[in-house]
């Protein structure tokens, strides 16, 4: 099996890790990014060279550990590997390699022996507490082999109460690091994740002022009373099927078990077929019923504390989120699930109606949990006045409208070397792919009410970016622009005046990419100017 670059280059890093560090690093990639890939062909290429090797591969789910085994198989058919998880029903021990559940496996590690190395997934939740599970499995491997090596795997590298989970604990050092914000644009980009959009506005949001709070998180008994009203889930999920129209696989979250099963309930009633699967239902129901959604067979599926972390399904293509929590792995992890790729979706839509968003940021910038006692720190979202739209806060114009936000000039109290006003930045190109352009005409008038001469505005849009460009038929000065402007578009000579051009927009071909200059200043506001086309 061929690896991506990005794959080749964690290996990398976990080998140059060992030759110059003692510590147990961390990968921290996306949902969707295949993870499990990497420590499957790290033990294939170790134990080539080093046959006598010995590994555990541990995490906290049957459904992950049998995604790990699958890879191990996949890239390597005839290796030397056993199961050991009670979920599974298998309990193989003399293997060089192991993979399984901690749950099943931290009763007994004398039975694992010798180890050289214990890859983690899901990493992030391995506790600091001395008494946990991992660590107490950890502990007495290494009173086995004390140069026990330790890689954890995970997409949100971070806990509640501790930050990152290089922060104190187990881990010590992010070796290699995908979920930044620039690097998990990059892999939107290069087609290996899949990109998420919203609507502009949802008429739905649930009321969690009256929720306690405990430890970090809302109180779950509370959260349901408040969360589960029959009239609040019923016009919420009336828009998840307005917006969900041409979604074919919906994945809910619900805030309690009973909320699951209404929800389910009532999405039947709307014609959605659903199933709710969760703790109290028997086990053979929920495999049977996560099978038939990964298999097209139910369009929607609603769980409550069953399908975060580990579900593996490229097929989601829209999330509908019911259940507001305060934990930021929880949110992130909840949203990966519809970050893997498929060749029928290009993207997929959440239906924020818990409004985790807003309190907790986008996915591809989360707000990173503070250790005790840091102060709180800048929330990584910004709403649009003009249509509700949540947006990064570096955000230079709305993703929904176009509309470029102010920004204040900070005043300097203090002399000395600061600049009084930064200096304008070199200016920045981007190139941006171009889903689709709409054109409409345009009219300003002067200060004493007179028209000016009409001109078209050009949408171009990327994503969740909208890119604005001006052109003016009847204006002299910007003539020769325009009429290069119009036949790279058309074969059509260029018309004389804005309303014949009206007259043949249908027939323009739309640019693939645009070149945009996009902290172009202006009057001290931000307005980004497409450069040129791309075809």
């Amino acid at each position: 099996m061929q690896l991506r670059e990005y794959q080749e280059d964690q290996l990398q890093a976990l080998w140059s890790y060992f030759m110059h560090h003692k510590g147990n690093p961390v990968i921290a990639a996306p949902c969707g990014t295949g993870k499990s890939l990497v420590p499957a062909e790290f033990i294939r290429r170790t134990l080539h060279s080093f046959p006598n090797e010995k590994f555990l591969v541990v995490t906290h789910v049957k459904e992950l550990i049998a995604q790990d085994y699958s890879k191990m198989i996949e890239i390597w058919p005839e290796a030397p590997v056993g199961i050991y998880s009670a979920g599974l029903k298998r309990k193989e021990i003399f293997n060089p390699i192991i993979f399984g559940g901690i749950q099943s496996m931290h009763r007994h590690p004398d039975y694992f022996g010798w180890r050289d190395l214990l890859f983690i997934d899901e990493a992030h939740l391995v506790s600091q507490d001395e008494a946990s599970m991992y660590l107490t499995f950890i502990a007495k491997l290494r009173a086995i082999n004390p140069n026990l090596k330790v890689i954890g795997l995970s997409a949100t590298p971070y806990r509640m109460g501790q930050g990152y989970i290089t922060d104190g604990g187990l881990f010590t050092d992010i070796v290699h690091d995908l979920t930044s914000l620039d690097n998990y644009n990059k892999l939107i980009q290069d087609g290996y994740i899949c990109k998420h959009v919203a609507p502009s506005r949802l008429s739905v949001r649930l009321d969690v002022s009256n929720v306690g709070m405990q430890k970090g998180e809302f109180i779950q008994s509370q959260l349901q009373h408040e969360v589960d009203k029959a009239e609040i889930t019923w016009k919420a999920l009336q828009e998840t099927c307005y917006y969900g129209q041409s979604r074919r696989s919906w994945l809910i979250f619900a805030s309690g078990i009973q909320h699951a099963e209404h929800i389910a309930e009532m999405l039947t009633k709307l014609g959605i077929d659903c199933a709710a699967v969760h703790s109290k239902k028997d086990a053979n129901y929920n495999d049977k019923a996560i099978k038939a959604f990964k298999n097209y067979e139910l369009r929607s599926i609603v769980n409550y504390g069953k399908l975060t972390t580990g579900f593996d399904h490229p097929g989601i293509d829209l999330i509908e989120d019911l259940r507001p929590t305060l934990s930021i792995p929880l949110h992130v992890q909840k949203l990966g699930r519809g970050g893997r790729i498929e060749y029928k979706k290009d993207s997929c839509l959440v239906l924020d109606h818990a409004g985790n968003v807003p309190n907790l940021g986008p996915i591809n910038d989360p707000c990173i949990p503070r250790k005790k006692g840091d102060k709180v720190g800048q929330l990584p979202i910004k709403i649009c006045e003009a249509c509700g739209v949540y947006n990064h806060i570096k955000a230079i114009k709305c993703d929904g409208c176009g509309k470029p936000f102010e920004f204040k000039v900070k005043i300097v109290e203090r002399a000395g070397t600061e600049e009084v006003l930064r200096q304008t930045e070199a200016p920045i190109i981007e190139t941006f792919d171009v889903n689709y352009v709409t054109y409409s005409k345009k009219q300003k008038t002067d200060k004493t009410g007179k028209s000016k001469a009409p001109y078209i505005q050009a949408n171009y849009f990327s994503g969740m970016n909208m890119f604005k460009e001006f052109i003016f038929p009847e204006n002299k000065g910007f003539r020769k622009p325009f009429v290069d402007w119009w036949r790279q578009r058309s074969k059509v000579e260029p018309p004389a005046t804005t309303e014949e051009c009206v007259n043949h927009i249908s027939q323009l071909r739309a640019p693939r990419k645009i070149r945009v200059h996009v902290n172009r200043i202006v009057n001290g506001k931000n307005y980004p100017e497409v450069l040129s086309s791309e075809w």
